[in-house]
């Protein structure tokens, strides 16, 4: 029996602190989707920072924001739906 969860980080308000969170569950050998959500992330040090965080733990976010089609995934409604029906748990930060 695998005791692997399927978590879901959604970046809402702290994209930085979410991305940490996102990054430091995968300690745990769980499966860790995050997905941006609200507005572009900031290009900030702390944030690429971060980013290369996700890169080396094997996260490849998504994201709810059209402004940020270019550069990530993009979920409509349904794909966001579908994400939190597959998840586990759910954590917003």
């Amino acid at each position: 029996m695998s005791t692997e969860k399927k978590l879901l980080v959604l970046a809402r308000r702290d994209h930085a602190e979410a991305m940490r969170v996102a990054a430091g569950l995968t300690i745990f050998g769980h499966a860790v989707d995050l997905i941006f959500m609200d507005r572009p992330v900031a290009e900030t040090a702390e944030n690429a920072a971060n980013a290369e965080l996700l890169e080396l733990t094997g996260i490849a976010p998504q994201t709810t924001v059209a402004a940020m089609a270019d550069d990530l995934p993009l979920l409509d409604a349904d794909g966001l739906a579908a994400a939190l029906a597959a998840a586990d748990a759910v954590l917003s930060l």
